[in-house]
């Protein structure tokens, strides 16, 4: 078991003892590419836990790819870092779409191509690596979101007829407005406590 001084270190080390499982399947891995710890350009608020990013995409004419900080966990960070390389194989050409997928099940990757992880006999060989490689020297993020509360939007509906008609919170001062077929005042629905 080898002790690696650096996240990069850890994930770079991974790469390297993943390039047989792919070799023997016939694909390979570019020997340029670049792993780090870090978000996906959708920021935190996404479910994206890894990311890579095609050659052309960078300067330095290498793919990237990106974990995020919030996993900590060896098997699960080796598991996304699989992921992201089949899209490196790929050079992201084909997104999720069907050589992704002829890539990812070769390598025993199970599930919705999006979210395809680890099978099975995969798992296991991720947990060996995983051995090989030691601890993972980074300590996960907790990422806290702000729960966003949805309220009923203020809208009004006329009483004889049912007539709805949405307000904006600037006039909800001036009150219900008229059923325009009935001339009557409507009633208030939804969220008016800005009024």
């Amino acid at each position: 078991m080898t002790h690696h001084p650096t996240r990069e270190s850890w994930l770079l080390a991974a790469v390297q003892l993943l390039r047989p499982l792919f070799e023997a399947k016939h694909h390979t891995i570019p020997m340029d590419v670049m792993v780090s710890c870090g978000f996906a350009s959708t920021g935190t608020r996404s479910h994206h836990i890894g990311q890579c990013w095609s050659r052309n995409s960078s300067t330095n004419d290498k793919n990237q790819i990106f974990i995020s900080p919030t996993l900590g966990e060896p098997v699960e960070v080796l598991d996304t870092l699989v992921h992201e390389l089949v899209h490196a194989v790929d050079d992201c050409q084909h997104k999720h779409g069907k050589e992704f997928k002829k890539i990812a099940l070769s390598l025993g990757m199970k599930g919705p191509m999006r979210s395809a992880g680890a099978g099975p006999a995969l798992k296991a060989h991720l947990e060996k690596v995983a051995h090989q490689l030691g601890p993972y020297p980074h300590g996960s993020l907790k990422v806290a979101h702000r729960k966003v509360v949805s309220r009923p939007r203020a809208r009004a509906q006329c009483a004889k007829c049912g007539y709805q008609v949405p307000m904006y919170r600037k006039f909800l001062s001036y009150g219900p407005p008229l059923c325009p077929q009935h001339r009557i005042e409507m009633t208030p629905m939804g969220d008016w406590e800005d009024a």
